[in-house]
């Protein structure tokens, strides 16, 4: 039975190198002591050896934003999965909405890319999907996230103790202050399980799959989110820059 919750910081490119070691030092200090659940952070990657560095010893993990599906070669820019692990990360954030939508970042890339961190066997993956606002207007939402796990996952394989993340991030309110309602999500995730049951089958899918939700998820609505079935944690943007609020949301979806 899952019991253990992830709650996971992604910054973003909202910092630079000072104000992320300074960042990442008052989450330190604010987490002492705090064994309720999965806290980890995912800084920009100019920062991610120093803040490594300030996070031994704390619980805290490191996560990266971003990874890229080779070993090594002449890539000018990217950044391996044995890279990331070497700089101490244990999550990376994959196919995340806004690298879909600027960088037109598909899901034939977002499988290699989780192919690569699987066989490191050192990454867990936090895979996001999730449907636009036309595509929820369009009552097409269950398809989209059916399509977009196949997409992304068929035919990776799943052994041992490997996790992975799927963050479930309804693009229409990422950044918008106003999470969706707790009953839309957790039907979300109840597709969402289905959908990996298929793929996978109930025993990996119980054993290696975890779903959490992102999305202006805040000290305010996180209540809401907190009983829900088929909820393993939070992925939160703009409100973990912010060490006190963000402490308050994995208080309180820790909550025993």
């Amino acid at each position: 039975m899952k019991t253990k919750k992830y709650i996971i910081a992604n910054w973003k490119m909202n910092l630079g190198l000072a104000q992320t070691v300074s960042l990442a030092k008052e989450f330190k200090k604010k987490f002492a002591g705090f064994n309720r659940g999965e806290v980890a952070v995912c800084p920009t990657v100019l920062a991610l050896t120093e803040t490594a560095e300030i996070l031994k010893g704390s619980g805290i993990k490191l996560g990266a934003q971003n990874v890229f599906w080779e070993d090594k070669g002449a890539y000018t820019g990217e950044i391996s999965a044995d890279m990331l692990v070497e700089a101490g990360c244990r999550y990376v954030i994959l196919g995340h909405s806004e690298r879909r939508k600027h960088l037109f970042e598909n899901y034939e890339e977002i499988h290699k890319k989780i192919r690569a961190v699987v066989e490191t066997e050192k990454l867990t993956p936090v895979v996001c999907i999730g449907e636009s606002l036309e595509e929820k207007k369009s009552d097409r939402r269950d398809f989209v996230l059916v399509d977009q796990l196949q997409q992304a996952l068929s035919g990776i394989d799943v052994f041992g103790e490997q996790e992975i993340i799927i963050a479930y991030e309804p693009i229409w309110a990422i950044g918008t202050g106003t999470a969706i309602e707790p009953a839309e999500a957790e039907y979300a995730h109840k597709i969402i399980k289905l959908a990996l049951n298929d793929l996978f089958g109930m025993r990996v899918n119980n054993k290696n799959f975890r779903i959490i939700y992102g999305g202006s998820i805040n000290p305010k609505n996180v209540k809401g989110f907190v009983n829900l079935e088929n909820m393993d944690g939070l992925l939160v943007g703009g409100t973990s820059l912010q060490a006190d609020e963000f402490y308050k949301i994995a208080k309180a979806i820790t909550k025993q």
